[in-house]
């Protein structure tokens, strides 16, 4: 059996990955609960579990008012988090982590739900207005400002201007729809992953458009 020593001696050599400090925190947004599973809101909760299927890891911890994981990608250390204080109170989840691990904004990055886009569709941006998603607005009120990254999800509109906002979101998406949502989540990792390279215009290139450079091959994620 090695010794204490021998790990010593490999970290000095540089064998054994130093674990760096939590460098960046990727929130999906979302209503925690059976009875709002397979909703419109909850497609930020899709996009991170998404994210933690390709990683391998778990979002099953309770930590800062939310179910969180925690995995490197990209040689960066990241938590992964699904609040679980409700939608209109997630800033107070995406508060307490970036306060106890000492995150800049500009490396907390959102995953939402977003009804301007249609089912399919993608938007990255790193920065913004809430633009009407309360879980976004109670971020930005949290944290005190709109400059933080994130990548909406598009869910569609209402089917007219009428029909009650809040029913439409909490309404299930249609298995049509889930699986136009469903086959973007790869370029949402993808699109991820180029952020944390510090690509940010590779990842709007990515999640935006679909497109990515063409010498960007597509290739899978750097976990570590």
């Amino acid at each position: 059996m090695a010794s204490i020593f021998d790990l010593f001696r490999k970290i000095e050599s540089g064998s054994v990955p130093l674990i760096k400090p939590v460098s960046w925190l990727i929130v999906g947004l979302g209503n925690h609960g059976p009875e709002y599973a397979g909703t419109r809101h909850n497609a930020g909760f899709y996009a991170v579990d998404a994210l933690a299927k390709k990683m391998n890891i778990k979002i099953d911890r309770i930590k800062f008012h939310a179910l969180t994981g925690e995995g490197v990608l990209a040689g960066e250390h990241l938590i992964l988090m699904k609040p679980q204080t409700y939608m209109n109170r997630s800033g107070i989840a995406v508060s307490e982590a970036a306060s106890f691990y000492k995150l800049d904004p500009g490396h907390i990055l959102v995953y939402s739900d977003d009804v301007h886009l249609e089912p399919g569709r993608l938007r990255f941006r790193q920065k913004g207005s809430a633009g009407g998603q309360k879980g976004l607005n109670s971020i930005i009120e949290q944290l005190g400002t709109e400059a933080f990254p994130r990548i909406r999800l598009g869910v569609g509109e209402r089917p007219d201007p009428g029909y009650d906002l809040a029913d439409w979101v909490l309404g299930k998406l249609p298995p049509s729809d889930r699986e136009l949502l469903d086959g973007r989540l790869n370029d949402l990792c993808s699109g991820t992953e180029a952020l944390l390279k510090g690509d940010p215009d590779l990842a709007a290139q990515i999640c935006n458009t679909g497109i990515r450079k063409t010498d960007e091959p597509e290739k899978g994620l750097e976990i570590q």
